[in-house]
């Protein structure tokens, strides 16, 4: 085998010294030989394999940049949607929140993976995000309710992650230019060129991705947060009305707000007949988050209409957008969106600041909107609607999420708002 032999000579005395030493006669000097296989012969030896990761993944965007990553959880290749997350914490509820349907989510604090994972904390069934994208993976786990790691987690359930990837600039990238089709890959066989071109041959606006997200039958939901976790003491009430919720992508924590609120909760699947929902004589009905584009699921701003005036309704995230065309307005997409959990909203009612959790890529214009419809929530941070009440119909909707898991509660008392909305309308019918 063929080296390369490399002498050294070393004193003692004065090898980490500037000064020489009293009698330089007497200095003893040692001989380091190294070698040092050439490259060639150390790959017939099996001996290039590292102990540490190499980057084995790409993340190209439409706009022709190409980010060299390495890979973590599912291989293989996938498109969607980047976006960017400001969340410091909660990412096990990111990545079970449905609306993250046919998306990318970057994640702007650097360090992920440090709490593992648990299964108190799904927000749904699975994870529905197409990939994520951090930029260091945490080695170990420290948290006494972690059952699992997270690179573990997302390989059974054939999701891919990247990291050692700069999300700054990513996310300066996209705040600029807006969201940005991406195409992940671990499939070395595909060149550059292949990965651009599917991402530049993909779209997400105009799909319905409601229906995948969906549950596929009705089913009662009774359970309600835990009293380990329940903050807010006056949420109870002793009569319980009936909700019926639909299923366009909601998340666990909204349906154990409301049964916290004293409702008996039936969820529907997204395209359930709005005459089947009223045939059950509901006190309200809830149209739930969900992602994607609303423009893109007429049936469900069809069943919207149909219900609007005969039952109190309150819309979240993708419910707000649906209302918002239900009763005549337009929404539109936004540059990049509005997704964590730290966006300032204002409450027009009684000018109160709440911090807010947000996900979405839609907003509704309000100048469309008929008379009679109020704007109650305003974003601090681009001045988009945040929220609307139309009293005539008894409706009232959040384009963000006031159960907020794992935070901030601020606009918990919604749900109260809601309650109190189905109790004023019963009551003027008893």
């Amino acid at each position: 085998m063929a080296s390369t032999r490399l002498d050294f000579a070393l004193k003692p005395s004065n090898c980490f010294s500037t000064k020489l030493p009293p009698n330089p006669s007497k200095s003893r000097v040692f001989i380091v030989r190294c070698s040092a296989l050439r490259s060639s012969d150390a790959a017939s030896a099996g001996l290039l394999e590292r102990p540490w990761d190499v980057a084995n993944a790409r993340l190209v965007l439409e706009d022709g940049s190409i980010w060299k990553a390495k890979s973590f959880g599912a291989s293989g290749t996938q498109v969607g949607e980047v976006v960017f997350n400001t969340s410091l914490t909660g990412y096990q509820e990111i990545l079970t929140d449905p609306s993250y349907a046919g998306q990318f989510v970057l994640m702007t604090n650097p360090h992920i993976g440090n709490t593992g994972i648990n299964f108190d904390d799904e927000e749904s069934r699975e994870c529905f995000l197409a990939g994520l994208v951090i930029r260091s993976l945490s080695i170990n786990t420290s948290n006494w309710r972690c059952t699992e790691e997270l690179a573990k987690y997302l390989a059974e359930r054939n999701i891919m992650g990247i990291y050692d990837v700069d999300t700054r600039a990513i996310t300066r990238r996209l705040r600029q230019d807006g969201s940005l089709i991406g195409v992940l890959s671990t499939e070395g066989t595909k060149t550059d060129e292949e990965l651009l071109e599917m991402s530049r041959s993909w779209d997400i606006v105009g799909v319905d991705l409601i229906s995948g997200v969906s549950c596929k039958e009705p089913y009662e939901w009774v359970d309600k947060t835990k009293s380990d976790w329940e903050f807010n003491s006056n949420g109870g009430h002793e009569k319980n009305y009936r909700v019926i919720v639909y299923d366009f992508g909601v998340k666990h924590n909204i349906l154990r707000r409301l049964a916290s609120y004293g409702c008996k909760i039936t969820v529907v699947p997204s395209t359930w007949p709005a005459s089947e929902t009223l045939k059950m004589k509901p006190d309200g009905v809830l149209f739930s988050n969900g992602p994607g584009d609303p423009s893109a699921v007429p049936y469900a701003v069809e069943t919207v209409k149909e219900i609007l005036g005969k039952a109190p309704v309150f819309g979240i995230c993708m419910g707000h957008q649906l209302l918002g065309q239900a009763l005549g307005g337009k929404t539109f997409k936004m540059k990049f969106g509005h997704h964590g959990g730290n966006h300032p909203v204002r409450n027009n009612r009684n000018g109160r600041v709440e911090i807010s959790a947000q996900n979405h890529n839609y907003a509704v214009d309000p100048a469309t909107l008929p008379e009679g419809v109020e704007v109650t929530h305003v974003n601090l941070n681009d001045g988009t609607c945040a929220g609307l009440t139309y009293p005539a119909l008894n409706v009232m909707s959040l384009q963000y999420h006031p159960e907020a898991s794992p935070g901030p509660h601020d606009s918990d008392c919604v749900f109260r708002d809601f309650v109190e909305l189905m109790k004023s309308v019963k009551q003027q019918h008893a």
